[in-house]
């Protein structure tokens, strides 16, 4: 049979994934020779023999590929037959980056088999992997993903690993990160003045653990916190040190069957916990547990929960478990709870090495377990909800970022497609690079309220840029003159002469979603959240929009209300519901009903119309529930008020189910402005907490429905896509959803981001994305009243 050559090329997360060995393995299958190699774009390989086999390789590259690769594109022409013996991996070639690299993982079952095997040479070895698992984003410096451009460049391979390295049969096979106890990373425990403990650092680390310390342990993207969660003075002791009041902490268990006493787990929900990614994962508290967790999640229905990510982590709890023999015991219930959270002070990056930690963690951690493999890039952890039978991201970060988002086509496509650099918001900031027709929005920042999120933000974009090898040709950014971030976009694109687009809060928010589902064309858009700057100068949140790619419509949007103080509602929701009975007539009555201190100027102010700007926020309408109810006056932690007002409804609702509409609750103008001071003024006089909070989300519900519904009516689309971070309200999304569907609308909801501002930068790409590609680079405007 004659032979058949082909030059193949492959695109996509291809890279740090074990493809290479893959393609070797399948080569010596199907008696191909040639060879395959890394270089900037991905994979490359020359192949050649049977016809028939040439083609099984294509379709497999396809179908076969390992666990953690995503095949884009496999691209195959005709090349000259040549005079190959065999089939070989050859060195990478470097050149202007295409691929992209993957994602951290948490270690994989084999690894783990042989972390707790005795006689394994890797026996204990706390940077065990292999090409199935470990680091890949937070170690690599630069692409193609190759050892000399990771963290681990420092670490020369020993004779062992170096034959495993080269070996096709071996499962670490051209992995780069591999390494062992002889030539790899090495752990270290020391106490708060950076002295070395001697010993066992693990033996060492969990006794201080068990004796209420507070250590800081060093991950894939950061350093975590961590204590004892059954502990509740070292509990108290990590919330005041690192000055978090009353926000809840994630913990951290052995495995599922170690959740029995703390939380309730579904199949979708383990599935999530036990995925690769290692999220934490939102779940329904077990009665009770809140006592059994003193101070970890005080008052909440919803415990977050992870499971070991890192061989370190896996360490800990097999040494708690008293070191059995073998990995049986990884499934088998173990009693210890960690708090585990982000090493930093409130509200700033997570530290990622030793020389932060002797800075930003002084007073916090009495011990670091540290180690000398350098963290390249910051990663914060995901944060998932479950939602009917999916999840929702609160945060997308560790395990899912950088993964590159795919783009519908509007206009040109492939890499001739203009790069976009877009800073997104000021709260729970990302940015988002897109490259061809693909956008890499980075992992989690945070919040732009000190210098070093600023830095962070810096910091990261440099970081994209110089991974994706781009030089974008417009920067995006929000509305507002006064963010860091937009003040950040516009000295970026002043130092390398750029066109700038900015972009109103919430079209981004429903251009996000349009990005994410490859949908164009014109759609209806629901922006609920906290408050956008909107192009008419007033602070916006409950908006109704028309979107068509680069341009909106704003066709409604709330009532406003008054914000007496300003910003400061948001952290005193009894002043939001002072507005409401002030906006009911009711002034006189503010001091009486909150008897709270400035009252009497909150009340006068709003009388006078003094540094009361209104606002059509749905997340203010919210915390004026929750400040009418007594619920919340005065918040803690962000979302507060809101969230606590679910969870009030959510205990009728399991209980009573679902109350009726309140009648005539609210209300919609010939201007589209929706009106909901009705079911506000109606919580005034609750004396059921949990009825009328089960009622108001009803109401609400049936309120944005009905909004909706006339809008497409009028407007004649049957399509809504929806954002902002009121939707992780599942009553609100689920019960809203459930509504229009069958109102006959089809709900484009985010799946891949958060419905918050995580996902602004997205929207603010696409948009500009859409102004290159009709010509179109000016300021989204809208229509407002």
């Amino acid at each position: 049979m004659p032979l058949v050559a082909r030059h193949i090329r492959v695109s996509g997360v291809v890279q740090g994934v074990g493809f290479r060995p893959f393609v070797w393995r399948l080569a010596q299958e199907l008696k191909l020779t040639g060879w395959v190699r890394n270089d900037a774009q991905g994979v490359e390989m020359a192949a050649q023999g049977a016809a028939p086999q040439v083609a099984e390789l294509l379709q497999r590259l396809r179908t076969d590929a390992p666990p953690l690769a995503r095949v884009d594109a496999v691209q195959a022409r005709e090349a000259m037959v040549e005079d190959w013996a065999g089939f070989s991996i050859i060195d990478s070639v470097q050149g202007r980056a295409v691929t992209a690299i993957g994602p951290d993982v948490a270690v994989c079952a084999d690894c783990l088999n042989e972390l707790f095997d005795p006689l394994d040479r890797r026996s204990r070895h706390a940077f065990i992997t292999c090409t199935h698992c470990g680091p890949r984003f937070t170690v690599t410096r630069a692409l193609p993903y190759d050892r000399p451009q990771t963290s681990m460049a420092e670490f020369p391979l020993c004779p062992a690993c170096g034959a495993d390295y080269r070996a096709a049969a071996d499962r670490r096979f051209h992995a780069e990160t591999t390494c062992c106890p002889q030539c790899g990373p090495t752990l270290a425990l020391r106490d708060a003045q950076h002295q070395t403990i001697e010993g066992d650092p693990i033996e060492r680390t969990l006794h201080l653990l068990q004796n209420g310390k507070i250590v800081a342990i060093k991950g894939l993207g950061g350093f975590h916190l961590a204590c004892d969660a059954r502990n509740p003075e070292a509990v108290a002791r990590l919330r005041f040190t690192k000055n978090r009041e009353d926000k809840p902490f994630a913990v951290m268990l052995a495995n599922v069957a170690s959740l029995a006493p703390y939380a309730q787990v579904s199949d979708a929900e383990r599935a999530l916990l036990e995925s690769r990614e290692r999220p934490i994962v939102l779940l329904r508290a077990q009665p009770g547990g809140d006592a059994a967790l003193c101070g970890v999640a005080p008052g909440l229905l919803w415990l977050g929960v992870m499971l070991p990510t890192t061989p370190i982590h896996f360490l800990l709890f097999h040494e708690a478990a008293g070191r059995p023999a073998g990995s049986a015991w990884i499934n088998d219930p173990q009693a210890m709870v960690l708090v585990m959270t982000s090493a930093n002070p409130g509200g700033e990056p997570i530290v990622r090495d030793r020389a932060e930690a002797r800075t930003r963690l002084v007073g916090i951690a009495d011990a670091y377990l540290d180690h000398d493999r350098d963290i390249v890039a910051r990663c914060d952890d995901s944060v998932l909800r479950p939602l009917g039978r999916g999840a929702q991201f609160i945060r997308r970060s560790r395990g899912y970022a950088p993964v590159a988002i795919r783009l519908p086509h509007a206009g040109p496509s492939g890499p001739s497609r203009p790069c976009v650099l877009a800073f997104g918001a000021h709260l729970k900031n990302t940015v988002c690079v897109t490259r061809g027709d693909e956008a890499f929005l980075s992992p989690h920042i945070g919040d732009l309220d000190n210098a070093a999120s600023c830095d962070f933000l810096n910091e990261t974009v440099q970081r994209l840029c110089a991974l994706l090898d781009v030089k974008p040709e417009i920067v995006a950014h929000d509305l507002h003159p006064d963010d860091y971030s937009t003040r950040a976009a516009l000295e970026f694109a002043d130092r390398h002469g750029l066109p700038t687009l900015g972009v109103q809060h919430h079209h981004a928010h429903i251009a996000a979603v349009c990005a994410e589902h490859g949908w164009q064309g014109s759609v209806l858009g629901l922006a609920l959240d906290g408050v956008g700057l909107g192009t008419d100068g007033s602070a916006w949140g409950g908006e109704l929009l028309k979107v068509d790619g680069a341009h909106f419509e704003r066709l409604g949007h709330l009532s406003p209300l008054a914000m007496p103080g300003g910003d400061r509602c948001a952290r005193e929701p009894w002043r939001m519901a002072a507005s409401v009975l002030h906006e009911l007539g009711r002034n006189a009555d503010i001091v009486r009903c909150f008897q709270e201190p400035g009252a009497d100027t909150v009340a006068a102010m709003l009388q006078r119309q003094f540094n009361s700007p209104r606002t059509s926020s749905m997340g203010r309408v919210f915390d004026a529930a929750a400040g009418l109810l007594g619920v919340c006056s005065y918040m803690k932690y962000e979302a507060q008020p809101p969230v606590l007002l679910e969870q009030y409804a959510t205990l009728f609702i399991e209980n009573q189910g679902w109350p009726a509409a309140m009648a005539e609750g609210w209300t919609v103008s010939d201007r589209g402005q929706l009106n909901l001071l009705p079911v506000l003024a109606s919580l005034i006089s609750a004396s059921d907490v949990n009825q009328a909070a089960a009622r108001f989300h009803a109401t609400v519900v049936a309120a944005l429905t009905d909004w909706v519904l006339q809008a497409s009516a009028t407007t004649g689309l049957r399509t809504l896509a929806w954002g902002g971070g009121c939707f992780i309200n599942t009553l609100l999304s689920s019960g809203l959803r459930q509504n229009l569907e069958q109102g006959g609308i089809t709900v484009l909801a985010p799946v891949r981001t958060s419905p918050g501002d995580g996902s602004i930068a997205l929207g603010q790409a696409w948009i500009a994305m859409n102004s290159l590609e009709t010509k179109d680079v000016s300021c989204t405007t809208g229509q407002s009243d």
